[in-house]
């Protein structure tokens, strides 16, 4: 047998072709993978009993003895059937109890299969099972229970073989015959080990229908019996279809070749003062525990070696971008000069904001900063003001916007600010949907390095974007750029620019020192002078009354000049019943009690626009609609004929919850609010009361009553703080569905680390990770380490630091 290592592929190692594209399905196509393919809990010990003492519908071991063995075809085609007889009578006896018999039932498509598992059986042998018993024909039976064979304590002749119609006869009756001429051989050497195996909690997985946790737990404690240098299972199985040895059995020689299959990668001096295990033995603990205990050891183990890679990743990449030159921009002329022209006093948050970004602007490394504010507390200014220190010492800065309406916003405003300063600082516009000979025109300025600021798109990623002379680059929602577009901004320059990354999705602090950790990171908490706080109500949407009174209210602020926006998650009606998707970034969600019942279907743009246009409340009243479908001109379009007043509802998807800006909106109504995730919702929201103006928030709901949607949506109407809410959304959601599967370890590294509750783990991995790299910059002394950093790395193109 050829060496198993980690990196050892599925497909090389199993001969079940079924199983291995099973768990391929499923993400796992190699050993490592597979190791680190988590239980996500484990059951508690299964109890000993006696078989005339069995609780139905709960899981029992006993030792039992063979008492017959059938095997017969079914009348299935295909099918083959094998019966066991067994009683126990030997542990009745000892614990005073009556004896009784029971049937055990195995079913296959294979023969080999069943030939292979009577072959382990005869009359007279000692066996342990476990498993969940049932009543068939008015006789007890375990189907497919887990058998452990236990060798004999001398050789003795075995009794003969009864018909399973008979009774079971007192011990050392019937007639003896001949023991089988073939070798047994036997899983365990006592009852007592047998019992101590089926006993023990077993990991549950997530499976699916191609393949039960069960199969997973055999195929991975086979493939740790392979990385131990031994075959995981008897020369006479037919495949790898068949129970598999516990790791526990073979005692410290398996688990001292794992730990050289499976080298440490937490330094020794970590890993001894936190009490945590060797790699290998935590491994052996979450995939064969011995004990509930170990199994949370071993998890909390692991949990903490993902915080500390995480973090020593983040660090480093901090050390490398320190380490490498930048522009120095010290003229802040233009930017005071542009500060001092606002129309509105800037917030304390603002100017300490700005002040700090200029500090970093001035030194020759590139400023790397997290600029993290509640909607419509003010981060395009800080920015504008960054972007013309930058040019006022000479240089250019681009501003890159996840959408073209977005962009153009950011132009227009940018344009008429600059402007109202009397700073001659050319703002140009660069989109994917521009005619070419303008294209040409911004690629041209942008190449020769004169001091500007471009506002772009995707389109500043682009081959043909140069900016050589480009000292800052500012990324609005950071979240829906990655990690490989900023390194492209970098390579655009003949120094690395200077970086701000912008969001407004609210991001815990505890979340933020894991995502953004090689990040300076800054927040604007306060609202800018003359913004109201929005007021959240939520309308069952059953409740007729509610409803209308809601659709009075919108119509009474439409005629007054105000502008209502309507949300739903679906563009139109699917046609079957939910096979169209959600529009644009609309996560659905379902939780806990509540994924478990059917969710009726999602509200559509379509659908509500021809029920608000049938409805009195909106009688002569213009309805448009915009969705992520709509091209570039069309949503111009749109929001124009929206600003102005000419069509005062939209009726929209998720497409206006980022930089969306139109100061006459008052209120927004936001159709299957419980199916929203809460930060989603905190942004929608902010889509409203930008003009000064009271504003509304209806949140339209079909959740039930008391159910974990309806607690979610009270958070909502409960706070204003984007950051308690953010909190609360990772509590009953998970990071996954706050900040994006490659954010949270959907698609990344991160398998077990909780950004809030593990808050206090990941400050002191931080913390050990920082004294690490200060003695060992390079890990030259910590080789695993290194290379597991390296695997988060590029495991992680898409979620380290910038995503």
């Amino acid at each position: 047998m050829s060496t198993v290592t980690v990196e050892s592929p599925l497909a090389s190692l199993l001969t079940n072709k079924r199983r291995v594209s099973a768990l391929k399905a499923l993400g796992v196509t190699t050993v490592g993978e597979a190791l680190s393919y988590y239980p996500f809990r484990v059951t508690e010990p299964v109890p000993v009993r006696a078989l005339g003492d069995v609780r139905f519908g709960e899981r029992m071991a006993c030792p039992v003895v063979v008492r017959g063995v059938r095997v017969a075809p079914m009348s299935s085609r295909g099918s083959y059937r094998l019966e066991v007889l067994v009683d126990d009578a030997d542990y009745a006896r000892d614990h005073r109890q009556r004896p009784a018999a029971a049937n055990l039932v195995f079913f296959a498509h294979r023969k080999s299969y069943i030939d292979w598992m009577a072959s382990r059986l005869t009359t007279g042998m000692r066996i342990v099972i476990a498993g969940e018993p049932s009543v068939f024909n008015d006789r007890l039976q375990f189907t497919h229970p887990e058998i452990l064979t236990v060798a004999p304590d001398e050789p003795t002749p075995a009794p003969a073989q009864l018909a399973f119609d008979e009774p079971t006869p007192a011990r050392g009756t019937g007639r003896p015959r001949n023991t089988p001429a073939r070798t047994l051989k036997y899983d365990v050497d006592s009852v007592a080990q047998g019992l101590a195996r089926v006993c023990r909690p077993r990991p549950v997985y997530h499976a699916n229908s191609r393949i039960s946790s069960e199969h997973i737990h055999e195929t991975i404690l086979a493939l740790l019996h392979m990385l131990a240098g031994e075959e995981p299972q008897s020369a006479a199985e037919p495949s790898d279809d068949a129970p598999v040895r516990s790791l526990w059995d073979d005692g410290d020689r398996v688990r001292a070749a794992l730990e050289r299959a499976i080298p440490d990668v937490l330094p020794e001096q970590v890993r001894a003062e936190l009490n945590l295990m060797h790699r290998a033995q935590a491994f052996c603990a979450i995939h064969d525990p011995d004990a509930v205990a170990d199994f949370r050891h071993a998890i909390r183990t692991m949990r903490y070696e993902e915080a500390f890679v995480c973090q020593c990743a983040l660090l480093m990449a901090r050390d490398a971008a320190s380490a490498s030159e930048a522009f120095p921009c010290g003229d802040v002329a233009l930017r005071d000069d542009y500060i001092a022209a606002l129309p509105f006093p800037l917030t304390h948050g603002q100017r300490d904001v700005i002040d700090r970004i200029g500090v970093d602007m001035r030194a020759d490394h590139p400023m790397q900063r997290l600029l993290q504010g509640e909607v419509g507390s003010g981060k395009t200014v800080v920015a504008v003001a960054a972007m013309l220190q930058a040019v006022g010492s000479g240089h250019q800065a681009v501003l890159v916007a996840p959408t073209q309406v977005l962009a153009e916003q950011h132009h227009q405003s940018i344009t008429a600010s600059v402007g109202a300063s009397d700073a001659d600082v050319p703002v140009l516009l660069l989109t994917g949907g521009m005619k070419l000979a303008a294209r040409r025109r911004v690629l041209a300025k942008a190449a020769s390095g004169e001091p500007c600021i471009v506002v772009a798109t995707h389109a500043a990623f682009s081959k043909s974007f140069q900016a050589p002379n480009l000292a800052l680059a500012v990324i609005d929602e950071q979240h829906r750029f990655g990690v490989e577009q900023r390194e492209t901004l970098r390579g655009k320059s003949e120094r690395d620019p200077h970086l701000l990354v912008m969001t407004a999705t609210p991001i815990p602090r505890t979340a933020a020192m894991t995502w953004f950790g090689d990040l300076d990171i800054s927040w604007l908490t306060e609202l800018p002078g003359g913004r109201r706080p929005i007021r959240t109500f939520i309308v069952p949407e059953d409740d007729g009354k509610l409803m209308s009174d809601m659709f009075w209210h919108l119509r009474a602020r439409i005629d007054a000049g105000e502008r209502a926006y309507i949300v739903c998650p679906r563009i139109d009606v699917p046609e079957d019943d939910g096979a169209a998707a959600a529009d644009d970034d609309m996560q659905v969600v379902e939780l806990g009690d509540d994924a478990d019942h059917p969710r009726p279907p999602l509200r559509s743009v379509e659908e509500i626009r021809e029920r608000l246009q049938s409805l009195p409340q909106f009688r002569g009243v213009a309805i448009c609609t915009l969705t992520g479908r709509d091209d570039d001109k069309t949503k111009q379009r749109v929001m124009e004929e929206f600003a102005g007043g000419a069509t005062p509802v939209m009726v929209a998807t998720t497409v206006i919850e980022v930089g969306v800006d139109v100061p006459q909106a008052s209120c927004i109504v936001i159709f299957d609010a419980d199916r929203y995730g809460l930060s989603q919702l905190h942004q929608l929201r902010g889509r409203v009361g930008r003009g000064g103006t009271d504003a509304w928030a209806f949140l339209v709901s079909r959740a039930e009553a008391g159910s974990i949607a309806e607690e979610r949506l009270q958070v909502i109407a409960d706070s204003l703080d984007g950051a308690d809410i953010a909190a609360k959304d990772l509590e009953l959601r998970g990071a996954g569905d706050v900040l994006g599967d490659a954010q949270s370890g959907g698609k990344s590294s991160l398998r077990l680390l909780r950004v809030v509750k593990d808050a206090p783990m990941i400050a002191d991995a931080r913390e050990r990770a920082q004294r690490l790299l200060d003695a060992d910059p390079t890990l030259d002394g910590h080789v695993q380490l290194a290379g597991a950093v390296l695997d988060f790395t590029r495991g992680n193109e898409r979620f380290l630091t910038s995503n």
